[in-house]
């Protein structure tokens, strides 16, 4: 998987949102953050300039020092928040949704619609941090990605 330039963000991939909203999360990805581990993930807003949604888990989220929007959400936390349901929050919006052992996630037309994405999307998996991974669907490391000589693989 790509570089984009020296010192610059790793990309695992690229994810095509499909007809019925599924989106598969690259394997490296999946692996390297064990996102399929706990059956449910939690997605949050993407930057201003990336768009998206930014995944991660429980047990990544809890103990890191964001683990306060699990604390201060109870909702989100339990998942008695409603499936796919986003709870603003600070500037950002989150959720909770399954998670298939391949890495599979499903996004419901309402989750669609408040991350501003539809299907037939790309998606650019994208390493944010130990936390979570973005998959970003614009700005310039989307437009690095497309001129991009080398294989960038597609899930």
């Amino acid at each position: 998987m790509p570089q984009m330039n020296k010192g610059g963000k790793f990309i695992f991939g690229k994810s095509v949102i499909r007809a019925d909203g599924t989106v598969r999360i690259p394997p490296q990805a999946v692996q390297e953050y064990q996102i399929a581990a706990e059956g449910r993930v939690y997605l949050f807003t993407g930057s201003r300039s990336t768009g998206g949604f930014c995944v991660t888990r429980r047990g990544l989220l809890e103990p890191s020092q964001l683990g306060h929007i699990l604390s201060e959400n109870p909702a989100l936390l339990h998942g008695t928040l409603p499936h796919g349901a986003f709870l603003p929050y600070k500037g950002c919006a989150y959720c909770w949704t399954d998670c298939s052992e391949d890495g599979t996630l499903c996004l419901s037309r309402s989750m669609m619609e408040c991350l501003a994405l539809s299907p037939g999307d790309t998606l650019l998996a994208i390493r944010s941090s130990d936390i979570a991974f973005t998959m970003g669907v614009k700005g310039p490391l989307l437009e690095r990605a497309r001129r991009y000589e080398g294989e960038i693989p597609v899930f």
